[in-house]
């Protein structure tokens, strides 16, 4: 265990996950139980109570999203919200064709319902007909060009989608500057991890958003339609939630959910500054007291409590175990782990670094001893991790001054990592590339799609070149792809 730290207080920097049930909104639950458990659709007096605190829920969040009450419809969750509103979208401009643009960072939910409407199957929510689909890219923060997200836009588009801050690196998107660029395209704008914190972007035409995210209780998403925006339901014929959401809404979560909002926007206001010199410290300091680091998102345009990092040669799912042994509750923005073997599509985009990923979200209140804290420990959570490879984070050594000569150049490593996953082809490869003399290549064979990735992320931040792939028949593999490097110094 490490000094001063308790296995039984865990410090919680993970709110961008879910955020801890705000006080506010325990109340306004518990009062909201006794009062608003009846059928807001019932005429008696328990029904007319439950309506009215409803209704007073639905002023709230269109008064803090900036929208109107009868815009707002209330769902199960923010995926909920997300799925419903493409959807809907989608069916209510079917008329104007099937085309459907996203950013290539969106959270999963946009993917699988874009994946799905891009499916040729009946079930697809097409009438079996597929639609198309164009992923926009990113720079290296995971920012969008306005410019390039409008030139993907076609005469037969029916819905952009663009998230108003990333869910993983917390980069904020230029939305009211692509929604200049929609004109007559609708825009749904996923404002999950940033209502409430931050104002809501304008120029959006569909809206949603997820309780959980600022402090209200799980299971009560918000999907907000602006007037005049054509949506079809894809699902059967209910009346309830304006016939955007079937079934019964739970009144006193919503309550809560609205109370919460309200209180966190206005703490916001204060606690946002304060929040964002607490990151910017962790991005300052992590790379100077951790070797082989890349933060990632963007420094300036990003949300005030969020910041995401990547250490080389470390498995993230051992990270983050090692730091929650340290009493540390953290996250990380990869899925690039033993368990799914499949790196994070958002950093991927980015072409940055997939292994080791560690996303720190700060709650409102965060103190400045736990930051101060979490700075210390983590150098040392590290280096235990990486201790076992024994690797010499200053390689690769010098191996003479200029450029090498005809015959070293040739020079060739062949490294055989397949049926390894990330980080260990890059870990080999960071053991082994001082092997060869200044000049010469090292082909990596590796069958794990993180490889891709990272080796390339790898040399960036080594200082060595990046020559490309290719089959790794070419290099005596059989199956997967020789990764290409030429070792500079």
């Amino acid at each position: 265990m490490h000094p001063g730290v308790s296995l039984n207080v865990t410090v919680y920097f993970d709110v961008a996950s879910t955020a801890p049930l705000h006080p506010v909104a325990r109340q306004a639950l518990t009062a909201a139980l006794d009062e608003g458990w009846a059928d807001p659709a019932r005429l008696y007096r328990s029904g007319r109570q439950a309506r009215m605190l409803l209704d007073a829920a639905r002023e709230t969040v269109a008064e803090v999203l900036g929208c109107r009450a009868d815009e707002i419809s209330f769902t199960a969750s923010g995926t909920q919200a997300v799925q419903l509103g493409m959807l809907g979208a989608l069916h209510g401009n079917r008329r104007r064709g099937r085309h459907l643009v996203h950013s290539a960072v969106e959270h999963s939910s946009v993917l699988h319902t874009a994946e799905r409407w891009g499916s040729p199957r009946p079930e697809a929510g097409g009438g079996g007909a597929s639609g198309e689909v164009t992923a926009v890219p990113v720079d290296r923060h995971g920012r969008v060009d306005p410019a390039v997200f409008a030139a993907a836009l076609r005469p037969d588009t029916a819905l952009a989608v663009l998230q108003s801050a990333n869910h993983e690196v917390g980069t904020v998107q230029p939305v009211a500057e692509t929604a200049a660029h929609c004109r007559e395209v609708p825009l749904l704008v996923d404002a999950a991890q940033s209502a409430g914190r931050v104002d809501v972007p304008a120029g959006w035409s569909l809206l949603a958003a997820s309780a959980h995210k600022w402090g209200g209780p799980a299971g009560v998403g918000v999907l907000a339609v602006r007037k005049g925006v054509r949506y079809a339901s894809p699902l059967p014929a209910d009346e309830r939630e304006g016939g955007r959401v079937p079934g019964y809404v739970n009144v006193p979560a919503i309550v809560a959910a609205a109370a919460s909002l309200r209180a966190v926007r206005a703490e916001a206001e204060r606690e946002n500054a304060r929040l964002h010199e607490l990151v910017e410290r962790i991005r300052a300091r992590v790379p100077r007291l951790v070797p082989e680091v890349e933060v990632v998102g963007d420094p300036v345009r990003r949300l005030p409590h969020l910041v995401t990092f990547s250490c080389l040669y470390v498995d993230g799912e051992v990270l983050l175990g090692e730091l929650d042994r340290a009493g540390f509750a953290v996250s990380s923005g990869s899925s690039c782990t033993s368990s799914t073997l499949t790196p994070s599509h958002v950093l991927a985009a980015m072409g940055v670094l997939t292994e080791g990923n560690v996303r720190v979200s700060l709650p409102f209140g965060a103190a400045e001893a736990d930051v101060e804290r979490f700075l210390t420990v983590l150098p040392e959570v590290v280096a235990g991790v990486r201790a076992p490879l024994g690797l010499d984070l200053a390689l690769p050594p010098a191996a003479g001054e200029g450029l090498p000569a005809s015959g070293e150049a040739a020079a060739t490593l062949v490294l055989d990592a397949l049926g390894k996953r990330c980080p260990l082809p890059v870990i080999e490869l960071a053991r082994r590339i001082g092997e060869v003399p200044v000049g010469g290549t090292v082909a990596v064979l590796a069958d794990d799609e993180a490889a891709r990735l990272d080796v390339p992320a790898w040399c960036g931040m080594r200082g060595q070149e990046y020559l490309g792939e290719a089959p790794a028949a070419e290099y005596g593999g059989d199956r997967g792809s020789a990764y290409l490097v030429r070792r500079v110094s």
